[in-house]
């Protein structure tokens, strides 16, 4: 199921759900720019537009059947996310990435049921999408963050990611694929679902993880690399060391639960399983840099100084 993450391309079909929003006409444009294969988009209002660059449809099912769609990117508020994903769903589409964030916690688990029974990779709620950087992006992430490489860049938050990719690109790396799962309390594609995959991925050398306080998905994370004897390298960030006690946290999913949930907790567990763990979004790329192979290294310096890399 999670495979499917991996193939998709230029050449898949993707419509947006939304698409004739502000959100989803702009984003739907940038999608394109950057060579994600847009065939067409639903509105309820349909019937009355003219001069879109794809077919506007009024329902996902039509869409689908007209564009052969197999990925969506649904952009609508967040009270209508489960009524445009089940349609998505329902119609067969196999990725769907869902990026409004306050999706009523009731319908994320409708959601999440159905996705699970048809077999549909369903990212979100309250992400920026995924990528495979230099090929395609569904969702929002800046095209200044994405940088063909060969790390695995998995985040919760968003703006911690644009971030990480940032520096990565800086220091001339990149990534095989980025996912942004999402802050939410109930999601559906989580960090431990990622391991088995990724372990068999030959484009991904490493992961990086960028996580934070709440929850307990990193220490999930944690438990599936030892069950999966990952073996390749895992960086982890964890954010939130001024985070206080009782002080809501920007993400829904941000609660700790008794001995769980925290900063000690996800770091005792995380390098248990091997992985390294910081707490600087700096120290996290350095790291990266020190650990590629010495032709990205080697360009990486050149950077630094002021200097062009070779070629």
């Amino acid at each position: 199921m999670i495979s499917a993450l991996f193939a998709i391309d230029r050449n898949t079909p993707v419509i947006i759900q939304g698409i004739t929003g502000r959100m989803g006409r702009r984003h739907a444009a940038l999608m394109r720019a950057y060579g994600t294969n847009i065939v067409g988009g639903t509105s309820a209002r349909a019937g009355g537009i003219a001069e879109t660059p794809v077919p506007v449809f009024a329902t996902c099912g039509e869409a689908a059947a007209a564009t052969g769609a197999q990925a969506s990117v649904v952009m609508v508020p967040p009270e209508d996310v489960l009524a445009a994903a089940s349609e998505a769903i329902a119609a067969g589409i196999g990725v769907v990435v869902t990026v409004a964030e306050g999706v009523p916690v009731h319908d994320a688990l409708k959601l999440k049921a159905l996705a699970d029974a048809s077999g549909t990779v369903w990212i979100g709620p309250s992400t920026p999408g995924m990528a495979r950087p230099g090929i395609v992006k569904l969702g929002f992430l800046p095209d200044i963050s994405l940088n063909p490489g060969d790390w695995a860049l998995l985040t919760k938050s968003g703006t911690l990611s644009y971030e990480v990719g940032y520096r990565l690109a800086a220091r001339g790396l990149g990534q095989s694929i980025w996912i942004g799962v999402g802050g939410e309390v109930v999601k559906g594609v989580r960090f431990a679902d990622l391991v088995a995959p990724l372990a068999a991925d030959p484009a991904t050398r490493g992961i990086l993880l960028v996580g934070e306080v709440g929850g307990t998905e990193e220490e999930e994370f944690a438990a599936a690399l030892i069950r999966h004897r990952f073996t390749k390298p895992v960086l982890a960030l964890l954010a939130g060391r001024e985070s206080k006690q009782g002080v809501a946290m920007g993400h829904a999913g941000a609660l700790t639960f008794g001995e769980t949930g925290t900063l000690s907790s996800k770091r005792d567990r995380l390098e248990a399983a091997g992985a390294e763990v910081f707490f600087s979004l700096d120290a996290l790329a350095a790291r990266a840099a020190a650990l590629a192979p010495s032709s990205n290294q080697d360009q990486s310096e050149e950077r630094a100084h002021g200097r062009p890399a070779a070629g």
